[in-house]
């Protein structure tokens, strides 16, 4: 039973990754008439959709009685405040990073974004090393400096991908690369973060995503108020929505509870090659489909190497 869910949560991670950045993707490039959806929204409704799942995570586990999950939730979140004040600094840094992959997404092709993600690995492990007191052996790091060439190459501009990204990118690849290099740095702190907490307490994995999604609701809500309220006014908190940008909603609020799965059954070594199971798909995928990305022979080795 728990190698099958082992491999199960394998694959919906890969489904998941891959499809996220897909049509995330194909949602912030689609032209059609009327505004498109707003970035800001999306994550504040993807956080709202998080904590509906755990709080129903929480309430199978507590056998499904109203009464065991009232009290949990009052127990391990109202009478902790201090414990639940401790999620707000990873919560914000998480909605910061959800609304970066957006702009990420919307001046970057889908293979190109993947690969340049990966450099999350090296900002967790620089972070586990200051933050967690960890050692990484002498393979790990010369792992790290390959993967940042790798990074590195696949940035590197080539004549066709200069023609390519006059004629099929939607902005600037500047911008779409200082967005998923900030979000980087980003997911790294706060994931870091986020298990340095874990570690310290002993309070469940769904109550401590219902803490995150409900300060990631504030600040993505303060966020929306900031940048995109005249819009918001105008033409309605929902403006632009259709059935495209609610699977991009629902994916990215499954993303967390995914990856709590992955860890839970599986172990992170099988998480990195579901991992890059996904970058490969969405090449494919970005090259047959999208059209958005073509390819170098330079490109193709560096993701081998990665």
């Amino acid at each position: 039973m728990s190698a099958n869910l082992k491999y199960l949560s394998l694959g919906i991670l890969v489904f998941q990754t891959t499809s996220l950045v897909l049509t995330m993707r194909y949602s912030r490039t689609l032209k059609e008439e009327g505004p498109r959806y707003l970035s800001s929204t999306a994550v504040v409704v993807a956080e709202l959709l998080k904590i509906m799942a755990c709080i129903l995570l929480v309430y199978k586990d507590s056998k499904c009685s109203l009464r065991a999950l009232n009290r949990i939730l009052h127990d391990e979140i109202l009478n902790k405040p201090m414990e639940t004040l401790k999620l707000a600094i990873p919560s914000g840094i998480y909605t910061l990073q959800n609304n970066l992959l957006y702009v990420a997404l919307s001046n970057l092709d889908a293979a190109t974004y993947q690969v340049t993600y990966q450099l999350k690995i090296l900002t967790t492990a620089l972070f586990s090393v200051s933050m967690l007191s960890k050692k990484l052996g002498v393979y790990q790091w010369l792992s790290l400096v390959i993967l940042m060439t790798g990074v590195a190459f696949v940035q590197w501009p080539s004549d066709s991908q200069e023609l390519n990204s006059k004629e099929l990118s939607a902005g600037s690849q500047f911008v779409g690369l200082m967005a998923v290099l900030t979000a980087c740095f980003s997911s790294g702190f706060a994931g870091v973060y986020f298990e340095k907490i874990l570690k310290e307490t002993k309070q469940s994995v769904w109550i401590r995503n219902i803490q995150l999604g409900f300060f990631g609701s504030i600040f993505g809500l303060m966020g929306v108020y900031v940048y995109d309220g005249e819009l918001v006014s105008k033409n309605g908190f929902f403006q632009g929505y259709n059935w495209l940008t609610w699977i991009v909603v629902v994916l990215q609020a499954l993303g967390g509870l995914v990856i709590a799965a992955v860890i839970k059954y599986a172990d992170n070594i099988l998480k990195g090659f579901a991992t890059s199971l996904s970058i490969i798909l969405s090449t494919l995928i970005s090259y047959f489909w999208l059209q958005d990305f073509v390819p170098t022979s330079l490109c193709l080795s560096m993701k081998d190497w990665i």
